[in-house]
């Protein structure tokens, strides 16, 4: 299925490894040129040259803290300069530390809000000049599986991805006659390094392997294994493409069936 993305231009975040790599790593599989962004400069530019040889795609290395906004303005006027143009918005940020309610004061909330909130508004209001430019546009935001289903002191990440999920609910009304889309996709267990260093980490404590630590994981998902990065990135590019031009405002998780709720 060609999904309509050549010559398109994408800005993913967090892109150096992970969920962001493989969604930059599918968008130029199909054509898109890519404009990646994260904070370790010398991971970033590695896995610009990786993708790029792989893909043939264009890919543009721009070393990026989301928190921070002159750096947001930075990346997104390197993008226009380079490309003229702004098509696909992947919003991704690392997620704040895990735990207690009690245990997070002001300053733990405050970082969890620019990280994973602020920084969403920031790039979609950001972006948005040049997608009404051309008549289409497309915002995809990494959430969790927890705006979903409980996921257990993940009281930092969800209640700002859940102002995400709120966000691109209003935007896909607004920005519905421009023809933008705006959707939500929720990871559940896939294997990163922040899976490997906050789910499996007790597990390997504990003197198991990662292979049994992975197996014992998936003992509550229905499908019985872990997900891959690449199964979300795919989920990435289908809404970022044509045919998706018809999906907005919604939630996908991504998470073999972790998630029971019918609605």
């Amino acid at each position: 299925m060609d999904l309509g993305l050549k010559e398109k231009v994408a800005l993913v975040l967090a892109a150096s490894k992970g969920l962001g790599r493989a969604s930059a790593t599918a968008l130029a599989a199909e054509g898109a040129n890519v404009i990646i962004g994260a904070r370790n400069q010398q991971q970033l530019e590695k896995t610009a040259q990786e993708i790029q040889h792989h893909s043939g795609s264009r890919v543009l290395a721009v070393p990026v803290d989301v928190t921070k906004i002159e750096e947001v303005e930075a990346i997104v006027a390197a993008t226009v300069q380079e490309f003229g143009r702004i098509d696909i918005l992947v919003n991704n940020a690392g997620g704040p530390p895990f735990g207690k309610f009690d245990t997070f004061d002001d300053r733990h909330w405050q970082a969890a809000f620019e990280l994973n909130l602020l920084s969403t508004v920031r790039f979609s209001r950001l972006v948005l000049p040049y997608m009404r430019q051309t008549g289409s546009g497309r915002i995809i935001n990494i959430v969790s599986v927890s705006v979903k289903t409980l996921l257990e002191d993940s009281v930092l990440s969800t209640s700002f991805r859940m102002g995400v999920v709120g966000l691109a609910k209003l935007l896909s009304d607004e920005l519905g006659p421009y023809n933008i889309t705006v959707n939500n996709v929720a990871p559940g267990i896939i294997l990163t390094e922040r899976v490997r260093s906050v789910v499996l980490k007790e597990k390997l404590a504990q003197g198991m392997s990662e292979e049994e630590a992975l197996n014992d994981t998936a003992k509550t998902i229905p499908l019985h294994r872990v997900g891959k990065p690449e199964e979300l990135a795919a989920l990435v590019a289908f809404l970022a493409s044509e045919q998706a031009g018809y999906i907005t405002g919604t939630t996908i998780q991504v998470d073999g069936g972790l998630v029971r709720s019918i609605y």
